[in-house]
Protein backbone atom coordinates (compact mmCIF):
# COMPACT_ATOMS: atom_id res chain seq x y z
CA UNK A 1 0.00 0.00 0.00
CA UNK A 2 1.78 2.66 -1.41
CA UNK A 3 -0.14 5.78 1.01
CA UNK A 4 -0.01 4.44 4.14
CA UNK A 5 1.28 5.88 7.16
CA UNK A 6 1.86 5.15 10.73
CA UNK A 7 2.53 7.89 13.61
CA UNK A 8 4.38 6.10 15.83
CA UNK A 9 6.51 5.89 18.93
CA UNK A 10 8.80 3.08 18.90
CA UNK A 11 8.80 2.84 22.81
CA UNK A 12 4.89 2.48 22.87
CA UNK A 13 3.81 -1.21 22.69
CA UNK A 14 0.87 -0.62 21.03
CA UNK A 15 2.41 1.03 18.02
CA UNK A 16 4.71 -2.02 18.12
CA UNK A 17 1.51 -4.23 17.68
CA UNK A 18 0.62 -1.83 15.15
CA UNK A 19 3.95 -2.42 12.79
CA UNK A 20 3.69 -6.18 13.81
CA UNK A 21 0.11 -6.55 12.38
CA UNK A 22 1.01 -4.57 9.06
CA UNK A 23 4.43 -6.59 9.01
CA UNK A 24 2.48 -10.01 8.75
CA UNK A 25 0.91 -8.49 5.82
CA UNK A 26 3.52 -7.76 4.13
CA UNK A 27 2.44 -3.78 4.13
CA UNK A 28 4.97 -0.86 4.29
CA UNK A 29 4.07 2.45 6.23
CA UNK A 30 5.64 5.28 5.83
CA UNK A 31 6.45 5.82 9.40
CA UNK A 32 6.30 9.24 10.94
CA UNK A 33 8.16 9.29 14.53
CA UNK A 34 6.27 12.14 15.56
CA UNK A 35 8.13 13.07 18.91
CA UNK A 36 11.11 13.96 16.49
CA UNK A 37 8.89 14.68 13.21
CA UNK A 38 5.97 17.03 15.35
CA UNK A 39 3.02 17.37 13.07
CA UNK A 40 2.55 21.34 11.99
CA UNK A 41 -1.12 22.69 13.50
CA UNK A 42 -2.04 22.36 9.77
CA UNK A 43 -1.14 19.02 9.82
CA UNK A 44 -2.65 18.20 12.65
CA UNK A 45 -6.15 19.66 11.38
CA UNK A 46 -5.47 17.43 8.10
CA UNK A 47 -5.21 14.92 10.91
CA UNK A 48 -8.26 15.35 12.67
CA UNK A 49 -10.68 15.45 9.32
CA UNK A 50 -9.31 12.36 8.04
CA UNK A 51 -10.10 10.56 11.42
CA UNK A 52 -13.49 12.50 11.20
CA UNK A 53 -13.28 14.10 14.35
CA UNK A 54 -14.36 17.57 15.60
CA UNK A 55 -12.75 18.34 18.92
CA UNK A 56 -8.87 17.70 19.34
CA UNK A 57 -9.26 16.01 22.41
CA UNK A 58 -10.59 12.96 20.69
CA UNK A 59 -7.03 12.90 19.26
CA UNK A 60 -4.92 13.35 22.41
CA UNK A 61 -3.39 12.03 25.61
CA UNK A 62 -5.42 14.08 28.10
CA UNK A 63 -3.73 11.88 30.83
CA UNK A 64 -0.53 13.21 30.33
CA UNK A 65 0.93 15.26 32.72
CA UNK A 66 1.40 18.29 30.36
CA UNK A 67 -2.20 18.29 29.77
CA UNK A 68 -3.10 19.45 33.44
CA UNK A 69 0.02 21.50 33.44
CA UNK A 70 -0.60 23.49 30.48
CA UNK A 71 -4.72 23.98 31.39
CA UNK A 72 -5.45 22.43 28.21
CA UNK A 73 -9.10 21.08 29.89
CA UNK A 74 -10.82 24.59 28.87
CA UNK A 75 -9.02 25.54 25.83
CA UNK A 76 -10.45 25.60 22.20
CA UNK A 77 -9.65 23.83 19.26
CA UNK A 78 -7.23 26.04 17.57
CA UNK A 79 -5.22 26.30 21.29
CA UNK A 80 -5.62 22.45 21.78
CA UNK A 81 -3.78 22.06 18.07
CA UNK A 82 -0.80 24.26 18.61
CA UNK A 83 -0.36 22.73 22.34
CA UNK A 84 0.11 19.17 20.50
CA UNK A 85 2.14 20.56 17.92
CA UNK A 86 4.03 22.34 20.94
CA UNK A 87 4.45 18.98 22.99
CA UNK A 88 3.97 15.80 20.59
CA UNK A 89 3.68 13.38 23.44
CA UNK A 90 -0.39 14.54 23.40
CA UNK A 91 -1.02 13.30 20.13
CA UNK A 92 -2.84 9.67 20.81
CA UNK A 93 -0.64 6.99 19.54
CA UNK A 94 -0.82 4.80 16.88
CA UNK A 95 -2.52 6.65 14.41
CA UNK A 96 -2.57 4.88 10.71
CA UNK A 97 -3.18 7.01 8.08
CA UNK A 98 -4.54 5.76 4.46
CA UNK A 99 -5.66 8.42 1.95
CA UNK A 100 -8.20 10.65 3.38
CA UNK A 101 -9.39 7.95 5.92
CA UNK A 102 -7.40 7.64 9.52
CA UNK A 103 -7.89 5.60 12.64
CA UNK A 104 -6.58 5.67 16.06
CA UNK A 105 -5.22 1.77 15.99
CA UNK A 106 -6.13 1.28 19.70
CA UNK A 107 -6.82 -1.65 19.97
CA UNK A 108 -4.27 -2.08 17.03
CA UNK A 109 -6.19 -3.98 15.10
CA UNK A 110 -8.38 -1.08 14.30
CA UNK A 111 -5.79 -0.54 11.40
CA UNK A 112 -7.42 -3.37 9.97
CA UNK A 113 -10.34 -1.14 8.76
CA UNK A 114 -8.20 0.92 6.74
CA UNK A 115 -6.71 -2.24 5.07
Amino acid sequence: MDDLSIFSNPRCSKCRTAHGLLAERGIDAHVVEYLSEPPTVEELRTLLAQLGFTDPRQMMRTGEDIYAELGLEHQDGDALLRAIASNPILLERPIVVKGDRAVIARPPERLLELL
